[in-house]
């Protein structure tokens, strides 16, 4: 590794041995992926993907005690990943126990130590940090220190910053020390396409769904998007950002994608088009029967494929204000339609506490409450992976969710019939 007089500096120990100590991590962690420099953290802030107070975690709370101790905190504010608990979201007595007496006991003392190492603010709690409400948008070229999947695949795809796919812990080391390792997503080169997706479908794709599937089919590399402009328009409007949220996270957690182009929509295939794409670049062609397959193979491991469901959730990752609003017109036209007043399913929306607080002041807001669904600011991932939670028959319509838990998969025009009317 190439260091500056700086960073040599650092590693030998001149702002004190801890912070030594994670240069030489970030060092080790680079040389691995072949990293011949390091480069400045250039974003304003950071997000760490750690966010629960897990009683497992102790080298990790023993670590942030020294990061604190040292005075080695976090050069930027940063926010976090979604909390794991929220007393307005549905759970037996024996789930709540588990949860706050067992899993998450931790979780004020872990929060105590978030905001001594540098938390945006108390609610600075979000898998889409990037909301305009979280105030925690990167500009275009960045470099970042980030974790959390979703997160990581919308600030480089979308908004044309740079980061890798880093681990927790990490993500906190790099926003520290003020330096990452160049590899990978933070490379041009890293940056160019290995796939072609076509787009042949007769209709708009459900985000979720072909998300999952380009994100199973290129894994970790960059896919370059054809087709998809003719239903998504070529502006980063509020509606092409929402929907490549959920598409985003989808391939970043079926598979493992950090990165994709859409031709004439995301910043970096504007400017250089179909010259992203490597020359030796494989081809994935979908259709409608493509999508129909990849649905239909999902697998099904409740332990009553025909049970009722006990539970939706939507919201993984969070939902942005404009869903909260479109979503509340959908269930109250649903209902009336159904002739049903309030959802036969108990239902949560989640999304980020700032863009809650948005939604409160809207007449949305008593609507959507009305109708019986919850609004809440958890983390569905973390409520699911509960053992008891885990047991229980819950759909959602994020194939996030879907792939790390036991949660059911369905299109959003099927949940909405579910929540509102019934039946499978």
């Amino acid at each position: 590794m190439n260091l500056t007089q700086e960073q040599q500096a650092i590693l030998d120990g001149a702002k004190g041995e801890t912070l030594a100590k994670v240069m030489k991590t970030l060092i080790k962690y680079g040389e691995i992926f072949g990293a011949e420099e390091m480069v400045p953290v250039t974003g304003a802030h950071n997000h760490l993907v750690t966010s629960f107070g897990l009683k497992a975690l102790g080298p990790v709370y023993e670590l942030m005690e020294q990061l604190i101790a040292s005075g080695d905190v976090s050069k930027q504010t940063f926010s976090v990943d979604p909390r794991p608990l929220d007393k307005n979201v549905p759970a037996n007595f024996l789930q709540n126990f588990i949860f706050n007496h067992f899993m998450y006991s931790r979780q004020d003392y872990y929060e105590e130590q978030l905001q001594k190492l540098g938390l945006m603010d108390k609610d600075a709690f979000s898998c889409t940090c990037y909301m305009d409400e979280m105030g925690n948008k990167p500009r275009r070229g960045d470099v970042l220190s980030w974790a959390e999947s979703s997160a990581v695949v919308y600030a480089n795809s979308v908004l044309g910053a740079r980061c890798n796919r880093n681990s927790g812990i990490m993500d906190i080391m790099g926003s520290v020390v003020g330096y990452v390792p160049c590899f990978g997503l933070l490379t041009d080169e890293g940056r160019k396409a290995t796939w072609r997706v076509e787009i042949k479908t007769t209709k708009k794709p459900e985000a979720q769904l072909l998300g999952s599937a380009i994100g199973m089919k290129v894994m970790e590399e960059v896919p370059y998007i054809v087709g998809l402009d003719r239903w998504l328009g070529t502006e980063l409007d509020d509606a092409s950002c929402t929907y490549l949220k959920d598409f985003g996270a989808a391939t970043a957690s079926n598979g493992a994608v950090g990165l994709y182009h859409i031709e004439n929509l995301t910043p970096e295939a504007k400017d250089f088009g179909q010259s992203l794409l490597r020359e030796d670049c494989k081809v994935y062609v979908i259709d409608d029967a493509e999508l129909d397959r990849v649905y239909r193979e999902y697998p099904v491991i409740w332990k009553d494929p025909t049970a009722t469901p006990k539970l939706c959730f939507m919201g993984c990752p969070h939902m942005s204000l404009q869903q909260l609003k479109d979503w509340t017109d959908k269930v109250e036209t649903a209902l009336a339609a159904a002739g049903n007043k309030k959802v036969v399913i108990p239902t949560v929306f989640t999304a980020a506490p700032a863009v809650l607080k948005e939604f409160e002041k809207t007449d949305y807001a008593a609507r959507l409450k009305a109708t019986g669904v919850i609004t809440s600011y958890i983390c569905p991932l973390m409520y699911m992976n509960n053992p008891l939670s885990g047991k229980m028959p819950v759909i959602t319509s994020s194939n996030k969710l879907r792939t790390y838990t036991t949660a059911r998969y369905y299109t959003d025009d099927e949940i909405l019939v579910q929540i509102t009317k019934g039946g499978n």
